[in-house]
């Protein structure tokens, strides 16, 4: 459903109860006496991603690529971010959502684009945020969407959303550009926040500091109030398709059906 800004808030179309925050923490499920061997987790993503209808990730193309970037360090990011895919294929689609979170808020450091790669505004790979193990708020939400949608969540229920966040308290005027990635359990639900800011996933009512401005996925790019899409994303957000690019080039192919449209 498309977000209504009324104020400062989100506002979705009424239901009769809002979802309950994920609590964080919860992460994976402990399987004591558990183990999986490199050939066993590489089963594993086959049967996973291969059973979806769609070309396994080369996590071995990955992994060589981050070892040439970032040294040993950025491969065996590459390869614990391989096998926690693999365990968090087991869980339940809530559990996902706080795993994913959770994962990535604990291994990565924010930082600024500037400090990072020398750009004032650079997207980039989750690739390339676990080798450097920081980023900002769009390489967390990025490389959490990317994981969702590996781990087989429905491409409708997951958005970027590009919002304006009000920081300094309630009474606050000041906000600054931020991103998070909404998740959506039914096509009238409110959706769910995953943020780099705060570790408890929270359904977007309790998210008052966020002010939605457009929102967008690998399909399409909704501005506003509009019912409809305005847009393919990849079409009218260049750093969306270059990052899109780039992560086909380091083995996430699998994610896109096509290569992504030049710019009219």
């Amino acid at each position: 459903m498309p977000l209504v800004n009324q104020g400062n808030i989100f506002s979705w179309p009424s239901r009769s109860q809002a979802p309950p925050a994920v609590a964080a923490g919860r992460g994976l499920p402990q399987r004591p006496g558990r183990l999986l061997l490199p050939a066993g987790l590489l089963l594993v993503c086959l049967l996973l991603f291969g059973g979806l209808g769609r070309a396994a990730p080369d996590f071995d193309l990955m992994a060589q690529l981050a070892d040439q970037r970032f040294g040993l360090e950025g491969r065996r990011a590459v390869i614990e971010w391989r096998d926690f895919l693999a365990d968090a294929a087991e869980l339940a689609p809530a559990e996902q959502l706080g795993a994913v979170n959770e994962f990535f808020n604990r291994r990565i450091s924010f930082g600024d684009d500037i400090d990072i790669w020398g750009q004032v505004d650079y997207w980039a790979t989750p690739m390339e945020t676990l080798g450097m193990r920081r980023g900002d708020c769009e390489d967390f939400a990025i490389a959490k969407y990317v994981s969702l949608k590996l781990l087989g969540l429905p491409a409708e229920k997951l958005r970027l959303i590009y919002v304006r966040a009000r920081i300094g308290g309630s009474y606050s005027q000041v906000s600054q550009a931020h991103m998070v990635l909404s998740y959506y359990p039914t096509p009238t639900s409110e959706p769910l926040i995953l943020d780099n800011l705060i570790s408890e996933i929270r359904p977007a009512g309790q998210r008052p500091d966020l002010l939605p401005v457009f929102s967008f996925n690998l399909e399409s790019l909704w501005v506003g109030d509009a019912s409809a899409p305005a847009a393919e994303a990849t079409a009218r957000l260049s750093r969306w398709r270059d990052v899109v690019q780039r992560m086909r080039d380091e083995g996430l192919a699998s994610l896109v059906k096509k290569e992504a449209p030049a710019e009219s």
